[in-house]
């Protein structure tokens, strides 16, 4: 755990551009937890006297139309946002992964089961499935976690199975069979971990996807429905007052989102060097 600990200050100390994703995702996490209770504002608390006010000293992102308090909004959304995608992603993992490790271990119709249903998934476009998802089974928030998880499913299958069948001829999974270990044990315990640094770096960018598409079934009113603070609900709030003028309402969540998904995408590159082992020296 040490040298893994020093090769990520090294990797962090050489490499600005990843530190600085390290460093957007602490600021997110800390917005996600305490974000309620540093906001300026009652994110839901209308004021008709205040409402278009453009970004001013009192309102850092400006007031949308309602008078409530852009920053204040974009701060609290930050939990919910971040909610959905961890546990999109993490279900995706949790289904992904188990199946893809055993498709690629022990091949045969495993194999052939759990990679049909991955493939009849990709068939679909991804975005318009889970519309269609939602929209049969109801937008709210687990409809939404649950169809986010399921067009990720098959990037887990797919790197899962292929790593998992590069292993399980491997000289250490043969040592834990001839040392007794049943299939199972062989599969959860020396296989998984084994391939678990690469699912970290996949989780890491599904996360970025996972927040586009919460964000995009919330902007065409599929996802979280108002007044609940929402990235993907504020900038479809926002689109419709930018021809008049007011761009701040779109603006400031869409830049929290694009940051959100940036953060994500090169944490993930980070992860990368750190985890792998050919990078250490």
């Amino acid at each position: 755990m040490s040298a893994l600990l020093r090769h990520a200050r090294y990797v962090l100390s050489g490499n600005p551009v990843t530190a600085l994703a390290f460093g957007l995702f602490g600021l997110l996490l800390f917005a996600a937890i305490f974000g309620s209770a540093i906001a300026p504002y009652d994110p839901l608390a209308t004021e008709a006297a205040r409402a278009l006010k453009p970004p001013s000293a009192a309102h850092w992102f400006g007031t949308d139309q309602l008078g409530r308090d852009i920053f204040s909004r974009v701060l609290v959304a930050t939990r919910l946002d971040l909610t959905i995608a961890f546990a999109s992603v993490i279900l995706a993992f949790l289904l992904g992964a188990l199946s893809g490790v055993a498709a690629g271990y022990f091949g045969g119709w495993t194999e052939r089961i759990v990679g049909r249903i991955a493939d009849t998934i990709m068939a679909f476009p991804l975005f318009v499935l889970a519309m269609g998802i939602v929209a049969a089974l109801g937008n709210n928030v687990t409809n939404i976690v649950i169809a986010t998880a399921i067009i990720n499913y098959p990037l887990y299958v797919r790197v899962a199975r292929a790593e998992a069948n590069i292993r399980r001829d491997a000289g250490f999974v043969e040592a834990a069979r001839l040392s007794g270990n049943g299939e199972a044990r062989v599969l959860l315990g020396h296989i998984l971990p084994n391939i678990m640094p690469i699912m970290m770096v996949q989780m890491s960018l599904t996360m970025g996807y996972a927040i586009l598409n919460a964000a995009g079934l919330s902007f065409i009113g599929l996802g979280v429905k108002p007044p609940h603070p929402e990235w993907g609900i504020m900038v479809a709030e926002g689109a419709n007052f930018i021809q008049s003028g007011e761009w701040w309402i779109a603006l400031f969540p869409g830049a929290t989102l694009m940051l959100a998904v940036f953060c994500f995408n090169l944490l993930g590159d980070g992860l990368r060097d750190i985890v792998d082992p050919r990078q250490r020296t």
